[in-house]
């Protein structure tokens, strides 16, 4: 969510070397993101109006919106804006227990729109919150994650951090150190959306020459190096490889 939809589709061309294509009809000024001629995100200069801050948000797609929100609400969780019709589906935004935001999708799904380790396209998604196993059962009774027909989803226990696998691949992981009245907002409670790139030092500096600013430069990590940037408006995504 932006206020510049135009800046922010310049800046995130130069980082991450996106093309786009018009969004869904009737939703405004929204684009879709491609990487190599396939879709892996979505823009729109909805900020202002949804009153939300400029941010990436992580969407989790369900058979039904009005369910999950229900759901969401029935475990003291909130449901902000939805869910309400948006182009060919339906969306609600809403925040868990720990206050950590989050969106649902009703609707179609490209089965190529998905997590994977291709640049450009999001490799990671983490939700920092002050408890992963707390945080694991509120979105596994809200999204099914248990459901014992559904082979496809694996969630599991792994060191510090729980890690949400589907179709055998590794898409999400929840892990502590999110503190809700941490008076600097990049440690509070939220989903960390990472994006990969061949090199993540040579994006950062794209990033810098753009107009976006380092929040930590690239380092090593167990998985891979990673880096974490803010783009020109403020939106906080993070790099690996």
């Amino acid at each position: 969510m932006a206020h510049d939809l135009d800046g922010a589709q310049e800046f995130y061309s130069s980082v991450l070397g996106w093309q786009y294509k018009p969004g869904f009809q009737g939703a405004g000024s929204y684009s879709v993101a491609l990487a190599h001629g396939t879709p892996v995100a979505g823009l729109g200069a909805m900020a202002r109006t949804l009153g939300f801050p400029v941010c990436w948000t992580a969407y989790f797609a369900v058979d039904s919106a009005d369910l999950a929100a229900e759901r969401i609400l029935e475990r003291s969780a909130t449901v902000a804006v939805g869910p309400i019709e948006f182009g060919k589906g339906r969306v609600a935004w809403a925040a868990d227990p720990a206050d950590a935001v989050f969106g649902v999708w009703e609707g179609e799904v490209d089965p190529d729109w998905r997590v994977n380790r291709r640049a450009g396209a999001p490799a990671w998604l983490e939700l920092r919150t002050r408890d992963p196993f707390a945080s694991a059962l509120f979105y596994g009774e809200v999204f099914d994650w248990d459901r014992p027909e559904d082979n496809c989803i694996d969630v599991r226990y792994e060191d510090d951090r729980v890690v949400l696998r589907i179709g055998g691949h590794t898409v999400a992981g929840l892990r502590g150190g999110g503190v809700e009245d941490a008076p600097d907002p990049n440690i509070r409670p939220q989903w960390h959306v990472y994006f990969c790139v061949d090199d993540v030092d040579a994006a950062a500096d794209r990033a810098l020459a753009a107009g976006g600013t380092v929040v930590s430069p690239p380092s090593d990590a167990h998985f891979g190096r990673i880096a974490e940037l803010r783009d020109p408006e403020g939106g906080l995504f993070h790099l690996a490889h």
